[in-house]
């Protein structure tokens, strides 16, 4: 049963989920992957660690296995340890080919979301979750990720995103 509250939680929720996602997210590693080659995006300083492109390729399979497959009920085809094993180099365009389309699928599902569907139990890579769980895993995963593309971006290329240029950090809270 939804409620006035339930429909401004759940528009929230999908709000705040998209700008995460979205503008923030899918920009950053836009913009990381258009600071770098190829071979930066596909560099591993050593066996146990991802390549910038190997992070694309999981941030893809993630959101398309928790959220167009776990709440949108799409086919579960994640093949997840093909995300790490992927040597490249798959061109930045294409990676951001990938990134796009995914994210496109993400969008669609979380249109259709309704304020039930936030409380309904799912079983997603054999863990048990709602779909408010599921959506605060994503964004928290992505996030994650997303600085890890970030730390290397800066690292190989000694320069700065510049994510947050020409805003004023310095601005204290009032209370």
């Amino acid at each position: 049963m939804t409620n006035d509250y339930t429909n401004t939680f759940h528009e929230l929720l999908l709000n705040e989920t998209k700008r995460r996602l979205f503008e923030e997210g899918v920009t950053r590693i836009e913009k990381c992957l258009n600071m770098l080659n190829e071979q930066q995006i596909w560099y591993r300083p050593n066996e146990q660690s991802n390549s910038i492109g190997n992070l694309v390729l999981h941030l893809c399979g993630n959101v398309r296995q928790w959220i167009v497959s776990g709440l949108g009920n799409a086919a579960d085809t994640r093949q997840r340890q093909l995300e790490f094993d992927e040597q490249g180099p798959i061109s930045t365009s294409a990676l951001l080919e990938r990134l796009h389309q995914v994210m496109a699928e993400v969008e669609m599902v979380l249109m259709q979301l309704t304020p039930d569907d936030l409380l309904q139990g799912k079983n997603i890579q054999g863990f048990q979750e709602t779909g408010l769980s599921v959506l605060v895993h994503v964004v928290e995963h992505f996030s994650y990720h997303v600085g890890q593309i970030t730390y290397i971006t800066k690292w190989l290329t000694n320069q700065s995103t510049d994510y947050y240029g020409g805003l004023n950090l310095e601005i204290k809270n009032q209370l």
